[in-house]
């Protein structure tokens, strides 16, 4: 999953003195909950200010009103996560920082276990069975380590989007989806000429795309645990079906099937260059929807990126939940934050949270389908119910320093600038320094 790390900055003294003002309560005699959220659980309107029909402030409300005397303070950051990651960081060494942190699952969480309450005993039985995700919030990815979190909704996934028309003007039967990837480059191979369109747009400067296809083919190859096995150590980062998945997705590149400049168009211009026609098929996320359904209403499909020829786990998809809601382990209302957890874990309270955003499916079994009403989350919601595996991404779990490498080597493999082989052995190389410690 795309998270950009655009640099850290240092805590203003004055915003950590406020938050501090906030946890301890003030002269009203309330009780007063501090949560920091960068707009994972909330929505910026354009001006920067929150929305009226705001996830986390609708159950701030509803929280006060079944909690007299409790006021939730909803502290917005900048969204950005190295800079909100700093901003954590500093005020948690100090103890200024808030009772309850909204981030990241995955290493955004795990990265700052050093501040956080390890939360095992304050969910029910009935919850933890419930509701999926846990592993990634768990110190370690390990069944027994610390439970840093709770993971918030069933998480975006990575798909292949197709224009409906272009597909039909290529002669592309998409009734049924690719079974394989090997399918899916032959159906590019069919397609192109046929449209002034390229048959996959890729716009890959970062190497976003890269990271999720990767995310997909070597979990179809290593299953499930494949990343969070190779930061344990139990697989090697350069394994072979590593070579093999960067082999198969560089093809799309060599066989002329991408728009030639990939290497130098930015991710900003995917979806843009997807809706104007540029290319048959996409490769992206979950997080298109909203917008895809704005500019394209039904003129688009979705399916998930298909599997390498004999994988041992076809039935694979990539991505996982992105939101962890956490309790700092210096806060003064910890036994307040654990019963606000539990109501953000309650079925009802997710169908809410999914209701509003239309991005992803729920977490929970009991789930309320019905509440979804996007044209491609509908599709995605049972993509995700019906696969057998599902893999969390090598950028959601690796150290940073790696993940920044994967993402370079991710750009120049597609373009023929690494060899697969180069690719990986620069990678275990990083992971073999930031471990060495």
């Amino acid at each position: 999953m795309k998270r950009t790390r655009i640099g850290a900055i240092v805590v203003a003294a004055g915003l950590v003195a406020g938050l501090a003002a906030c946890s301890a309560g003030d002269d009203s005699g309330e009780t007063t909950l501090t949560i920091w959220d960068g707009g994972l659980l909330t929505k910026k309107t354009d001006d920067g200010a929150i929305a009226d029909n705001s996830f986390l402030n609708q159950v701030a409300t509803q929280f006060e009103e079944d909690n007299p005397g409790v006021k939730v303070d909803i502290v917005t950051t900048s969204g950005d996560i190295a800079q909100d990651g700093a901003q954590f960081q500093a005020a948690s060494i100090a103890g200024n920082g808030p009772d309850i942190r909204v981030g990241y699952t995955g290493g955004n969480t795990v990265d700052y276990s050093d501040f956080l309450l390890d939360l095992d005993g304050t969910f029910s039985d009935e919850t933890l069975s419930d509701l999926t995700g846990w592993n990634t919030v768990r110190k370690g990815y390990t069944e027994d380590g610390a439970l840093l979190a709770l993971p918030y909704g069933g998480g975006s996934y990575f798909y292949v989007f197709y224009n409906k028309a272009l597909a039909e003007e290529a002669g592309l039967d998409l009734s049924t989806p690719p079974a394989t990837w090997e399918d899916l480059v032959s159906l590019g191979e069919d397609a192109l000429g046929k449209t002034d369109a390229v048959p996959f747009w890729t716009p890959n400067q970062e190497g976003y795309v890269g990271a999720w296809v990767m995310a997909a083919l070597v979990g179809g190859e290593l299953g499930p645990s494949a990343f969070t096995d190779m930061y344990n150590g139990d697989i090697a980062v350069d394994d072979p079906a590593m070579v093999k998945a960067y082999k198969a997705y560089s093809e799309l590149y060599s066989k002329g099937l991408t728009n030639p400049d990939a290497g130098s168009v930015g991710n900003a211009d995917l979806l843009t260059g997807f809706v104007q026609g540029n290319g048959v098929f996409m490769i992206s996320g979950a997080w298109e929807n909203g917008a895809l359904q704005e500019a394209m209403g039904e003129d688009a499909g979705v399916f998930p990126i298909p599997m390498l020829d004999g994988a041992q786990y076809p039935s694979t998809i990539a991505g996982g939940p992105n939101v962890a809601v956490s309790i700092t382990n210096y806060s003064k209302n910890q036994d307040l934050a654990k019963k606000f957890l539990n109501k953000l874990a309650e079925p009802a309270t997710i169908d809410q949270y999914v209701e509003l955003f239309q991005t992803e499916p729920s977490n929970s079994a009991q789930a309320d389908t019905s509440v979804i009403t996007n044209y491609y989350l509908k599709s995605e919601a049972e993509y995700v119910a019906a696969a057998e595996d599902v893999v969390y991404p090598f950028d959601n779990v690796m150290p940073q320093s790696v993940i920044d490498l994967f993402y370079k080597v991710n750009a120049t493999v597609y373009t023929g600038q690494t060899t697969p082989e180069d690719a990986v052995s620069q990678l275990q190389a990083a992971y073999d320094s930031e471990t060495a410690g």
